[in-house]
């Protein structure tokens, strides 16, 4: 089996359970596995050895949170928003009549365009929605069309209640036939908890039927406005739940809760429910920012995600949440790196295959050109990536 030595790093973040760091360090890639980490003074000889000049290195970032099936913009809506026009979950409906006008070529081509911006970004791992189709046939196209192009793919039949549709009936429809036509090709179920969409009621039919099915389940909540979204994300032991810009101190503490069975020295145990914030969302939106540093204190193990979409976050760039994070929501940097790392794979339930740089995980690497990786919030704004390894192969 063929192997490859990345060599002269100048700081390697592992994100391991040690939160190790170390300097002068090489990591040998053997197949897409991560085959040996340590010293480059001791490392193993290799089929092929490449020199990385003194940069630092860190996993591949895992976005856990974005919306890439679509078609269209939402620019003017944006320009309205920035000109004092407040955010409704309603915009959504433009993207769904614009997206129903592409072939399904148009709309792989687009979906595949948006993942590679991703890709050179550092992103190694992507999930993406579906919730652009709002009918059983589109939602259904979205999920088979996604499912080859990302490397999770979550079911959002329940982000809008479509124009003359009443809200129950609509969420009857998700929870049936939606569901059942696109249940073999998703890997999670997600509603959009929030006033202008989906009420405690509704939400909780939804997860209900997600459960019957055997699905994962995710929920959008708290972003508008307090709300139940964080609540029922726990009570269903949902891998996650995203934007929790208004959280009450109850929902805090229930999302700790959910981390009672985890042991965090080791890594092991069951995980609760992780608190997905999505700060380029949030200053689109110009809602406060998530509390990242209160969910972090009271015990919460967050994850950071790009939440890439056309009406509220038009942008895939790690890079850019984790310097936000650190710049504007009192995170560190190394809890903003493991945050947008080995948290989105906490989101994903793909943790024991990527999210951070062990022995036996995949070889998802983000090589910086500078020689630490402090220089992504010292140097907001700049392309810092010199190159990226996704499976151990070179992008």
């Amino acid at each position: 089996m063929a192997t490859l030595l990345l060599t002269n790093i100048g700081q390697l973040t592992t994100v391991d359970q040690n939160a190790r760091v170390l300097e002068h360090a090489a990591v040998l890639i053997q197949d897409s596995l991560i085959a040996w980490v340590g010293d480059m003074g001791q490392a193993p000889q290799a089929d092929e050895s490449i020199d990385l000049g003194g940069r630092a290195v860190l996993p591949g970032w895992v976005d856990s949170h974005s919306h890439l099936i679509f078609g269209g913009d939402r620019a003017e809506e944006f320009v309205a928003r920035m000109a004092g026009q407040s955010y409704a979950a309603g915009g959504i409906a433009v993207t769904t009549s614009a997206t129903s006008q592409l072939s399904d070529n148009e709309l792989s081509e687009a979906v595949t365009a948006r993942r590679a911006e991703a890709l050179a970004m550092g992103t190694t791992w992507m999930e993406t929605k579906t919730g652009y189709g709002l009918a059983v046939d589109e939602e259904t196209r979205h999920s088979v069309l996604g499912k080859t192009l990302v490397d999770s793919l979550t079911f959002l039949g329940a982000h809008l209640v479509p124009a003359g549709w009443d809200a129950d009936e609509y969420t009857e429809l998700v929870t049936g036939p939606m569901l059942d036509a696109v249940a073999d090709n998703v890997d999670f179920v997600d509603v959009f908890c929030e006033r202008g969409a989906f009420t405690e009621e509704q939400s909780r039919r939804v997860l209900e039927a997600a459960r019957a099915k055997g699905l994962a389940t995710k929920v959008h909540g708290n972003q508008l406005g307090p709300g139940p979204g964080v609540q029922l994300a726990v009570e269903f032991g949902s891998h996650s739940v995203d934007h929790v810009n208004y959280l009450e101190e109850e929902d805090i503490q229930a999302l700790a809760g959910s981390w009672a069975g985890w042991d965090s020295a080791t890594r092991t145990g069951t995980p609760g429910t992780v608190a997905t914030c999505l700060p380029a969302c949030d200053l689109s939106t110009r809602q406060p920012l998530a509390p990242g540093r209160e969910l972090l204190d009271a015990g919460v193990r967050i994850a950071l995600a790009s939440n890439c979409n056309p009406g509220t976050s038009y942008t895939s760039n790690m890079n850019f949440c984790v310097a936000t994070a650190v710049l504007q929501m009192n995170l560190s940097l190394a809890e903003a790196i493991e945050a947008a790392t080995y948290g989105g794979a906490l989101a994903l339930g793909v943790a024991g295959q990527t999210g951070s740089i062990e022995v036996g995980k995949r070889a998802d690497l983000h090589v910086l050109d500078a020689p630490v990786a402090a220089h992504l919030a010292y140097r907001p704004g700049m392309n810092l990536t010199h190159s990226v390894y996704r499976a151990g192969k070179a992008i």
